[in-house]
């Protein structure tokens, strides 16, 4: 790298080079790297959006690398098991909007809560929970991380309230959530993720208007990915601009391909809810590459050649991959050596996930509640009775 001087240079592309403080000035080191987004947020009752400029660390770029990664190779791999009936059941993927989680979770504090629909797996790993633990929750046994009871819909951690099969369910629930943070006193805001087929949902309007009231810490996220089950956006909704449907709630649409912009876009979010000026309304424009869930092909409604130009123009994970290495952030070497490593814990989540039993029947009431006392619960016909172990 040429020497650019004490204060480093712009470069062509918009980025910036840093100098190794106390070094010689013509020794530089890429730990930051600073991106002009092209591209504005369009913007909702607010008067500034996010920054145009983010710095990103060698360091964190390399952490959103591998877990996108991870997510991706994730539901690939739960694909491969659905197709040959390991997984049963209800199963929806999450490959192409990996940007959207790794975003969201930069710009907020594990202490933050996050609510989401039934397209859940990603947020299960974001959270704190492992490769393991999900696959083999899919596949329904003891050591997934709802014992196997749960399925792909249903997943929990700390701060983490799950998947939610009911279609914009979790909106209502996640306000509660901000709620009792607002009540408590805790600087702490909920999350509340749902997809543009369920912003229609006359409960989502009724949580925005109690929200708004009561000036709750939450943050309202549409993942639009153009299609509610089968159905576009256009033919669905009498308008899209799905950040400006909170009306008296601020909104703003970003672009949910693009992990940096997510990222900046979440924490503005943030900021807005913990000063105390009530909540927010983010819209991420992303796109799965899979169908509905694992019942759907996905190619009835849209074609093969519009998800492979959006997989060649914007996939997130390219997109991120390839602005380290045009910067010397990272080289092929050490992304190629990330990608043997996460291809070879998926294979070992998966070697766990068909190999570890299934549940025994005398778990099947077992954590029902929390903390009651054991209470008889009708079994697997009406004749026979098991107990409820908390």
């Amino acid at each position: 790298i040429s020497c650019f001087g004490r204060r480093g240079k712009k470069t062509v592309s918009g980025l910036y080079l840093k100098p190794v403080q106390g070094s010689n000035p013509c020794c530089f080191h890429l730990f930051y790297l600073f991106y002009i987004f092209w591209q504005k947020c369009d913007l909702h009752k607010l008067e500034e959006g996010p920054p145009l400029q983010a710095v990103l660390s060698r360091e964190e770029g390399l952490q959103y690398y591998r877990t996108m990664q991870t997510m991706r190779r994730m539901e690939l791999k739960a694909d491969q098991l659905y197709k040959q009936k390991i997984i049963r059941g209800f199963c929806h993927l999450y490959d192409g909007q990996e940007a959207c989680a790794v975003g969201i979770e930069a710009g907020i504090n594990l202490s933050d809560h996050l609510i989401t629909a039934y397209r859940a797996h990603g947020y299960t790993l974001t959270r704190g929970g492992t490769v393991r633990e999900i696959m083999a929750e899919l596949t329904g046994r003891r050591g997934g991380i709802a014992k196997g009871k749960g399925g792909s819909m249903h997943m929990y951690t700390k701060h983490f309230y799950g998947g939610n099969g009911i279609v914009g369910a979790q909106v209502p629930l996640g306000a509660g959530v901000a709620l009792a943070c607002k009540y408590l006193g805790k600087n702490e805001l909920c999350v509340c993720l749902y997809g543009d087929g369920a912003a229609n949902q006359g409960q989502i309007f009724e949580t925005y208007n109690m929200a708004s009231l009561w000036k709750l810490p939450c943050i309202f996220i549409c993942e639009n990915n153009k299609y509610g089950m089968g159905t576009s956006v256009e033919r669905a909704a009498a308008s899209t601009d799905y950040y400006k449907r909170g009306d008296f709630i601020p909104g703003l649409r970003v672009d949910g391909m693009d992990v940096l912009c997510v990222r900046e876009a979440t924490k503005l979010a943030a900021e807005h809810c913990r000063s105390g000026k009530g909540p927010i309304l983010m819209e991420l424009q992303t796109y799965r590459y899979h169908g509905h869930s694992m019942s759907d092909p996905g190619v009835s409604y849209r074609t093969r050649d519009e998800i492979q130009e959006v997989r060649s123009k914007s996939d997130p994970i390219s997109m991120l991959k390839d602005r380290m290495l045009s910067n010397n952030m990272a080289s092929v070497e050490e992304l190629k050596e990330i990608d043997v490593e996460v291809r070879k814990e998926i294979e070992d989540a998966a070697q766990f996930a068909t190999t570890d039993p299934e549940p025994p029947l005398d778990d099947l009431c077992n954590h029902i509640f929390y903390n009651d006392p054991p209470m008889e619960v009708r079994g697997t016909n009406p004749w026979t009775k098991l107990k409820s172990v908390s």
